[in-house]
């Protein structure tokens, strides 16, 4: 039998400004609705392209697994 200890993603999210989106009001309603849902996360890089969009590389929470070895706690 196989059981999962720990798991964590880590992904790269592009905020577009497309049709004048607002891509920092966009990237902080993000955060702010993982952190409203528990979900632990670190951002690792983030960068604003000469567009206006925000690139960030972010390490989160998989379902409701442990995180240890993945982020600080």
């Amino acid at each position: 039998m196989r059981r999962i200890l720990t798991a964590c993603l880590l992904q790269t999210m592009r905020f577009d400004t497309v049709k004048d989106a607002d891509a920092r009001s966009d990237y902080e309603n993000y955060c702010e609705r993982l952190r409203r849902n528990g979900t632990k996360f670190q951002v690792e890089e983030e960068r604003t392209e000469p567009d206006g969009s925000i690139v960030i590389k972010i390490r989160k929470q998989y379902n409701s697994y442990k995180t240890d070895g993945y982020m600080e706690e």
